[in-house]
């Protein structure tokens, strides 16, 4: 054991006693330890306030488009996935993540190509380098039309 610390200073004192089975030893450590933490404030909410159905031409109409316009409170993000899945948000078809660059308010516009007709579930995420925040919303693909 070992008595309190007379010093003046009020940092804490780690101190450790092992035991070495083999020798019957005991390690002493004596020591100061500190610590800063890092308070940000991340990506808080990430919303989804349009999705608009790009008209495309009889040549390019293999795959349907759709803009999806998102709002985020918080810090700015630096990227954007989309994941693509089933009406049931249970089976993942596609995903797709792009770097982005947001300089002053969060308002941004999401392209995505749909292959097929059919209701899928969207996963948006926005992140940075300390925070992630997700909006979902299912949508019906009509063959260049979209609700």
């Amino acid at each position: 054991t070992a008595e309190p610390s007379s010093d003046s200073d009020s940092s804490p004192t780690v101190e450790s006693v092992e035991d070495n089975p083999d020798g019957g030893c005991h390690i002493y450590r004596n020591g100061y330890y500190g610590s800063s933490i890092a308070v940000v404030e991340g990506i808080l909410e990430v919303n989804i306030i349009q999705m608009t159905s790009i008209q495309m031409t009889e040549s390019q109409a293999e795959n349907s488009l759709v803009d999806f316009v998102v709002t985020c409170q918080g810090s700015l993000p630096t990227d954007v996935c989309t994941v693509v899945s089933d009406p049931t948000c249970q089976v993942s078809k596609s995903m797709v993540c792009d770097p982005i660059v947001v300089t002053d308010e969060c308002l941004l516009t999401i392209r995505r190509a749909f292959e097929e007709p059919g209701t899928y579930c969207i996963n948006i995420t926005l992140g940075d380098d300390t925070s992630q925040a997700l909006a979902s919303a299912l949508i019906s693909v009509n063959g260049g039309e979209s609700t």
